[in-house]
């Protein structure tokens, strides 16, 4: 079986992760994929395809701060893309993340409608049922149920300083990604799940299929992380993400930062130059690695792992954290809460937000959870069994 995967990147962050992982278990059972990418470089070793250059996505990101028209430029490295396609000849052609500035969406459906070829395309937020944004959540915003307009989201990515191009956004979409019929839309929760069902494709087929997480590299680590940042004697608070945006709690740490005393630090992973320069003295902060070998040594060093965010699809992050038998808090809202179970972490209310944060911190520390249970739930989502099912949907459709 030949397998064709499509995203954003490659080996880099947490879709970037999921592919290669997908791409791993393929090559275990003896199948063929080929990953198609567009930012970013392919881990060495993998069968990968760049669509475009640097300057195809300058190009295209320029035009969606001027037009708001996210995937609908880059047209001649989508054309080239197809040519590709046509060579390599796949079975099955897996879509993840269409945003993110490199294809064109239209010159690819169209492709893909006559190409014929069974479609699974798993969703990593809502970005393919909208008119502009991959989160609406957190804003209570319901437009995307029956046509995008007058979007309040317009200027978080794919950013847009000057139009608002939502409702042809939305329509376009609503043409292109029903003409498929042989398609299989995957969610990694259940949450996202029913989200689909009250969009425009909530008629297709629609499968949950957990993320999964590499238990060989995501498990209790030694770590001389506490002696390198001299935090032995805390009670480390952590906190990880790609991309820390507004809707990802950024605001609830350094809120949560006034509340604790000197006995807790707070760690955040994953801060850039801007974000830095928001932060108090008494947080300290990591830029994103991109190594999961030096990521599980930080989860196995905090004493709790917080993910405050208001919009996941699933939350990759806290599986990973879970893993390496660390206990999580997350709010109990999208698709976080899903992971956590009695053994594991708590679920707090978001209409209590930052307070109930504390309390359930301090609650951990006070009766600690025991690291088997919280291990035993990280091991639900290894990677082989869960993407597994995806080798079931191939079987079943190729």
């Amino acid at each position: 079986m030949k397998v064709l995967q499509i995203n954003s990147v490659c080996g880099y962050g947490s879709t970037g992760r999921i592919v290669t992982d997908i791409y791993g278990v393929l090559k275990a059972k003896e199948h063929d994929c080929l990953i198609a990418y567009g930012r970013h470089n392919a881990p060495i070793g993998i069968n990968s395809y760049r669509i475009g250059s640097d300057l195809d996505v300058y190009l295209h990101v320029l035009g969606t701060r001027i037009f708001d028209r996210n995937g609908f430029y880059s047209k001649n490295a989508t054309s080239s893309f197809i040519c590709r396609i046509e060579q390599y000849s796949p079975d099955i052609i897996h879509l993840h993340n269409l945003h993110g500035y490199y294809i064109n969406i239209e010159l690819l459906f169209d492709f893909l409608r006559v190409y014929n070829k069974p479609i699974v395309w798993t969703f990593h937020d809502c970005w393919a049922f909208t008119g502009h944004c991959t989160h609406f959540d957190y804003v209570c915003c319901e437009k995307w149920k029956s046509g995008c307009y007058g979007c309040q989201l317009k200027t978080e990515y794919p950013s847009s300083r000057c139009l608002d191009n939502s409702k042809w956004n939305y329509e376009m979409k609503r043409k292109l990604f029903t003409s498929i019929s042989n398609m299989t839309i995957v969610t990694p929760s259940k949450w996202l799940s029913g989200l689909v069902s009250q969009s425009f494709l909530g008629k297709g087929r629609n499968v949950v299929i957990n993320n999964g997480v590499d238990l060989e590299k995501f498990k209790p680590s030694n770590s001389d992380f506490r002696k390198k940042h001299s935090l032995e004697d805390r009670f480390i608070v952590l906190g990880v993400a790609s991309v820390w945006t507004e809707s990802k709690g950024l605001a609830d740490f350094i809120l949560l930062s006034k509340m604790l005393n000197d006995k807790y630090r707070i760690v955040l992973v994953g801060i850039g130059p801007k974000e830095s320069k928001l932060l108090p003295r008494n947080i300290l902060y990591i830029s994103r690695t991109n190594s999961a070998e030096e990521l599980a040594g930080i989860y196995s060093a905090a004493d709790v792992f917080v993910n405050p965010s208001k919009q996941e699809s699933f939350g990759n992050v806290t599986i990973e954290a879970l893993a390496c038998g660390t206990p999580a808090i997350v709010y109990g809202v999208t698709g976080c809460a899903e992971s956590v179970n009695e053994k594991s972490g708590i679920v707090v209310d978001i209409r209590v937000g930052v307070d109930g944060i504390l309390k359930a911190i301090q609650e951990i520390k006070k009766n600690p959870f025991k690291k088997e249970g919280v291990v035993m739930r990280g091991r639900k989502y290894g990677k082989e069994d869960r993407f597994n099912e995806y080798l079931k949907i191939y079987s079943e459709n190729a």
